[in-house]
């Protein structure tokens, strides 16, 4: 029987990327459904070529232009709006699996409704774990969801894992996550405040949108997938450790407690761990290019820990930080960096403020313990604020 996915986010890398390996595999995957934001002309375009049930939007505005586009077409495509109906496609009684692809805090809400429902949750969106942290995987082991990650560096994480995963706290030393070091890694720490947006999207291996690509220059996007690792594979921060690995060849690698290692390798292309998201436990072909072992000259790696490298990205360090304190701190860290990323693109902040606004606001941000999903929202609104705060000032 196929499996009936719901891609959240299709529009974006991630969800045409899914899409494409779908569309490699039409007797094992139904597009049932699709979300966006507001790109209604890419979101019609999805529609015309792979017919889904349902298409949503996330504003009345962009929903009724799509429905007048699917229905001038003669589209069979039920249009809606909002994000109560992207939460209620997330958990859809005759959805199998959904891929968790919107970018930011606003994919929370639809994570924690296909975690309580029981869903194969492909999870692309590491604000769900950074921001729900504790709260979402409640509602996971509540719901009896399975949980896959999508981002390269913990699909490769669990791909290299033990099956067993009570066994992991005997048998794991630590987990290594690589990062490519972005386009600024070689660059001089004094002129990162000369860098422009076009310069801070433009990376060396990867092709993905402008908020994960200046993240990426920033190493916050590091930052995030410590924060995510630790609540996906339950290990303590110490047991965390980033390394630069400037060919994005070694996706993550495992150090367990005989000092053996293991590594999962690839071509940097998101069709691979989202292939294996969908197929697990099983594999199917994905796309992605094979390695060409004789056409690798070396594979490097460089400490985060050179003094260089603390200086180009010092939000890096801010992951250990808010592991360390409160259940709410990584929550205040997304929304201060998702208000600093928008400010920087849109040429209010400089590059290197970004740093100056995340840390700014964990300072002034009263943490508590948020114990439902609308007092974690009403925390990333405050945060909001304090962030944009601190952009106004900066921008004057």
């Amino acid at each position: 029987m196929k499996q009936k996915v719901v891609i959240l986010g299709s529009t974006g890398s991630i969800g045409v990327n899914t899409l494409d390996v779908m569309g490699m595999h039409p007797e094992l995957f139904q597009v049932y459904a699709l979300t966006a934001s507001t790109r209604v002309e890419s979101m019609f375009a999805q529609c015309v070529q792979y017919l889904p049930t349902f298409a949503v939007m996330a504003d009345a505005d962009s929903g009724r232009a799509l429905q007048q586009r699917c229905a001038a077409q003669g589209l069979a495509v039920q249009v809606l709006w909002g994000a109560k109906a992207i939460a209620d496609m997330a958990g859809h009684p005759d959805v199998d699996t959904v891929m968790a692809a919107i970018v930011g805090a606003a994919g929370l809400a639809p994570c924690m409704e296909a975690a309580r429902c029981g869903k194969r949750l492909l999870l692309a969106n590491k604000e769900a774990l950074v921001v729900g942290g504790r709260l979402f995987m409640d509602a996971v082991k509540a719901g009896g969801a399975t949980l896959l990650p999508i981002d390269s560096e913990h699909s490769a994480i669990f791909q290299s894992l033990p099956d067993d995963p009570h066994s992991w706290q005997a048998r794991v030393d630590k987990i290594i996550l690589t990062a490519s070091g972005g386009p600024f890694r070689t660059r001089d720490p004094q002129t990162l405040h000369l860098v422009t947006p076009q310069e801070a999207c433009a990376h060396p291996n990867w092709v993905m949108g402008r908020k994960i690509s200046v993240d990426s220059a920033t190493m916050m996007n590091k930052a995030l997938e410590v924060i995510e690792a630790k609540f996906l594979f339950g290990l303590e921060p110490r047991q965390i450790e980033v390394v630069i690995h400037p060919q994005s060849v070694i996706h993550s690698m495992v150090q367990f407690v005989d000092h053996s290692v293991v590594a999962q390798l690839g071509t940097p292309d998101m069709r691979g761990p989202i292939a294996y998201g969908l197929s697990w436990p099983a594999r199917i072909r994905s796309g992605a290019a094979a390695l060409d072992f004789s056409q690798m000259a070396a594979l490097t790696f460089e400490p985060f820990s050179s003094h260089a490298h603390r200086v180009r990205f010092p939000g890096l360090s801010l992951a250990w930080r808010v592991l360390a304190g409160a259940d709410s701190a990584p929550a205040v860290l997304n929304a201060a960096n998702e208000v600093a990323v928008d400010a920087f693109l849109n040429g209010m902040i400089r590059f290197d403020q970004i740093h100056q606004v995340n840390l700014e606001t964990l300072d002034a941000v009263q943490f508590v313990r948020p114990d439902t999903l609308d007092a974690l929202m009403d925390l990333d609104k405050e945060s909001r604020a304090v962030a944009q705060g601190m952009v106004s000032r900066l921008a004057r």
